[in-house]
């Protein structure tokens, strides 16, 4: 009796081994296990992002324009580029006259629109406002001024590679200037736009810079066999109007 106990007994404990290595067999594949990638990004550098092209204003292919103002301001929120607005020499005339910006030209014998670069890299989403002023009319060296001169630009667009949904909500596509006048706003990067390098241009290419800026003369105005000569001054500001 006590024999047949002990083979019963082996005989259970042997298929209780093969039931579990059927229910080992039957484990599901394949198996998942998960792991973890991070980066973390912090505000740009003080470095100056050089200008791009304004009609394919990609930061991987930058310009070399031939007489750039000073070097750009730099930081995470910064102006890179402004043109120069050369309206050439003229003969002199008593009448009403609008003369015209030329386009910008580049080292490699191309011609852009003339354009102003703003870059934000801060990461913070929280917007910038660019406005212009002109603290004084147009004058010779020895300070004769070219009286009712008047800057006006026109076709003005912001653009960039950026995903269209960070576009800037106000972009003025007229600016007209006067001379000891406050700053005209340009464009207002509400709190959620502007991020990354964004290019205000007076015209989408060289042809439709032609006219875009404009320095209107009154023919009354004296004129002097004379260089005239004006600054602008662009302010780039981190309180954007929300």
């Amino acid at each position: 009796m006590m024999k047949k106990e002990t083979i019963l007994v082996a005989t259970m404990l042997f298929s209780m081994a093969v039931s579990a290595t059927f229910v080992s067999a039957a484990e599901v594949y394949p198996k998942e296990y998960n792991t973890d990638g991070t980066i973390t990004f912090e505000a740009g550098d003080e470095g100056i992002t050089p200008p791009v092209d304004p009609e394919d204003p990609d930061p991987n292919v930058p310009v070399d324009p031939v007489d750039p103002p000073s070097p750009g301001t730099g930081g995470a929120l910064s102006i890179d580029y402004g043109s120069k607005f050369k309206f050439g020499t003229q003969k002199i005339s008593t009448a009403d006259k609008t003369y015209y910006a030329s386009a910008d030209e580049m080292t490699d014998g191309s011609k852009k629109p003339t354009y102003v670069q703003v870059t934000d890299k801060r990461g913070t989403l929280s917007g910038w406002k660019l406005s212009v002023a002109q603290p004084e009319q147009f004058k010779t060296a020895s300070g004769d001024e070219l009286v009712g001169a008047q800057l006006k630009f026109t076709k003005g667009q912001a653009v960039s590679l950026v995903d269209p949904t960070y576009t800037p909500e106000t972009v003025n596509s007229e600016l007209t200037l006067t001379p000891g006048g406050n700053n005209t706003l340009a464009i207002n990067a509400k709190s959620g736009t502007g991020v990354g390098t964004w290019v205000y241009r007076f015209g989408a290419n060289e042809n439709e810079n032609k006219d875009a800026v404009q320095l209107s003369v009154p023919g009354t105005s004296v004129k002097l066999a004379q260089q005239y000569s004006t600054k602008l001054v662009w302010t780039l500001e981190d309180t954007p109007n929300n």
